[in-house]
This record gives C-alpha cells, sequence and structure tokens, in this order.
C-alpha cells in the first residue's frame, strides 16, 4: 500500500471511529457523522443493493466499517467512561467536528441546484429535529422492560440512529430506561442482550435504508436540505450552556477548535482527491 493509501486508509478509519461512537454516545448521532464525513449515501447505497454498491463502495466503505466496529465497542467500554467524566469537553469536541464540516455540507446540497421548495425542506429538517429534543426533554417516552421485546426495540431505535441524520439513539434509550441494561449487556458480551438488539436493528435496516436511499436518489436536494435542517437543530440541541469552571469552558472551546479544524482539514483532504478526479 502506497504512503497516500495508507492516508486515505487511516482517514477513513478514524471516522469511522467517530461514526461507531456516534452510535452510542449520548447526544451524537452517527449518521449525522456519515453525512458529514461524506459517506452517507454509499452507506445506505450497500444497505439497500448489497451486492451492487459494494462492487462500487467496498474500498471506500471498508476503513470506515473496520473503523466503525472499534468505535461503537470502545464508545460502550473506556470510551464511554471518558466521556462521563468529561461530557462537555467530549461535546464540543464533537460540535466542532460538525461545525467544521458545515461549508462542505452546504456545497453538497447544492450540487442539483437549490428551489423554494429545498429552503422549505430545510426548515421542515430543523423543526422536526428540534421537536424530538424537545419532546425528550420532557419526558414524553415511557419506559420499556429489559426483556427480548425491549431490547429489539433498542436495537431499532440504534438502528434508526445509523439511519437518519441528527437522530441521536442514545437519549431515546435513555428516556425509555434502556441505556444502562444494553450498555451492561454489550460490555458483559450477554447473548441474551445482543441477539435481540441486532434482530430488532437488522430488522428496521431492512425496512428503511431502501427507503433513505431512495430519497436521496430521486429527490437529491430536498432530502439533502432536510439533512442540512437536522444538522443545525443537532447542533443546537447539543450545545454546551453551563460549565462548571472557567477551567472547563477553556477545555471545552479548545476541544470545539480541534474538532473543527480537524473536520475543515478532512474536508480539504476530501475536496483535493474529487479535484484530481476530474
Amino acid at each position: 500500500m502506497s504512503k497516500r493509501g495508507f492516508a486515505d486508509f487511516a482517514l477513513r478509519f478514524g471516522q469511522g471511529v467517530l461514526i461507531g461512537a456516534g452510535g452510542i454516545l449520548p447526544g451524537v448521532s452517527g449518521a449525522l457523522l456519515a453525512v458529514v464525513f461524506g459517506v452517507y449515501r454509499p452507506m445506505m447505497e450497500v444497505l439497500s443493493h448489497p451486492r451492487l454498491a459494494l462492487r462500487r463502495y467496498w474500498r471506500l466503505l471498508l476503513p470506515v466499517a473496520l473503523g466503525g466496529a472499534v468505535g461503537f465497542l470502545a464508545g460502550a467500554g473506556g470510551l464511554l467512561t471518558l466521556f462521563y467524566r468529561a461530557q462537555t469537553a467530549a461535546v464540543s469536541l464533537f460540535l466542532g467536528l460538525i461545525l467544521g464540516t458545515l461549508p462542505s455540507l452546504w456545497r453538497q446540497c447544492g450540487l442539483q441546484g437549490r428551489r423554494g421548495s429545498s429552503y422549505f425542506a430545510l426548515a421542515l429538517g430543523f423543526a422536526l429535529a428540534l421537536g424530538v429534543f424537545f419532546s425528550l426533554r420532557r419526558g414524553v417516552l415511557a419506559p420499556l422492560e429489559a426483556n427480548a421485546l425491549g431490547f429489539a426495540c433498542a436495537g431499532a431505535i440504534i438502528a434508526l440512529g445509523f439511519i437518519i441524520p441528527g437522530l441521536a439513539s442514545s437519549p431515546i434509550l435513555m428516556a425509555v430506561e434502556l441505556f444502562q441494561p444494553l450498555l451492561d449487556g454489550a460490555v458483559a458480551l450477554d447473548l441474551g442482550v445482543l441477539l435481540p438488539t441486532v434482530l430488532g436493528g437488522c430488522a428496521v435496516l431492512a425496512l428503511f435504508a431502501r427507503l433513505f436511499s431512495y430519497l436521496f436518489r430521486a429527490h437529491y436536494s430536498l432530502a439533502y436540505h432536510a439533512v442540512f435542517g437536522l444538522v443545525l437543530a443537532t447542533m443546537l440541541g447539543i450545545l454546551p450552556t453551563r460549565f462548571a469552571s472557567a477551567y472547563e469552558a477553556l477545555v471545552s472551546l479548545a476541544c470545539a477548535i480541534l474538532g473543527t479544524a480537524l473536520a475543515l482539514w478532512s474536508a480539504g483532504l476530501e475536496q483535493k482527491k474529487e479535484e484530481k478526479a476530474l
């Protein structure tokens, strides 16, 4: 493997780690990170048409998938512990990652033009995401039993978090009181927890991945502008507003700047690759 090829692999692997961690870290959306890293549509294509899409995207998605597995497992263990010890700083880092990709995401939204309906879709996505945030904060969801059916529902929620950009599955799992039981089962490799969770997730992926893939193909501008609205609302929803001390505020600001710089650097690499391909 050449140096350039290794660098691309390492970059995609790192992005996969963040996407995988985003599937379990509170307040973070794995699908949203997939969008901002430019791998969401290929992922949806593979999930909806695996035989055809794998031939086209396997080089792109292999390091992302490997990194995603590492990120998810790390999120269930040490990374989650670190998150709770420095939650505000960790959220600020992810906020910076999202902020740094907004310019490239906005350009991507307009590749097939913008119409009045595009801006309406943006506003609708923004409003829907804010509605979800406010609903979770008011505790409108009822707890679920920590049994096979409950964990199947938890798997469905996690899968939706990987399909719908901006939808963070962890706050929903916390609202239905399944986050900690699911986390304990994942760390202990309890098949009684993992098996129904995987089955529930796979069922949702089979039902909805093809639908979302179709929406992005048939209604590109509307779909991407709706996602952009979701991204903006997610940033507003996870924006830290309280700090324990001035030191925590400074550390959080530094993490946000670091995340923004990393995202801009990653977006710059992607743009250079696209320009060379033309």
